[in-house]
């Protein structure tokens, strides 16, 4: 599925991924291949992306939202760190 994290002043990650874990408002929200459509408050934590290819990604972010539609995930978030930035 393809994958784009950015935030409000620039993109902070983007490419294919098997699996993608964010910290929504209401718990860990696990999220692979072919889920279903959904839209999702985040909380501040730590977003965790297991590319297709290459190491996993961990960013620390604030709170945004994650929008999921076919294979395609977005997040957005106010501000993050970690690798991959």
């Amino acid at each position: 599925m393809n994958v784009d994290v950015v935030s409000t002043t620039a993109a902070l990650w983007s490419g294919e991924a098997s699996s993608v874990v964010v910290p929504a408002a209401g718990g860990s929200m696990g999220i692979l291949a072919g889920h279903e459509p959904v839209l999702a408050l985040l909380k501040s934590g730590t977003v965790k992306i297991t590319p297709t290819s290459g190491e996993k990604v961990e960013l620390e972010v604030d709170e945004g939202f994650v929008s999921v539609d076919e294979d395609a995930v977005t997040v957005v978030v106010e501000d993050a760190a970690g690798a991959g930035i």
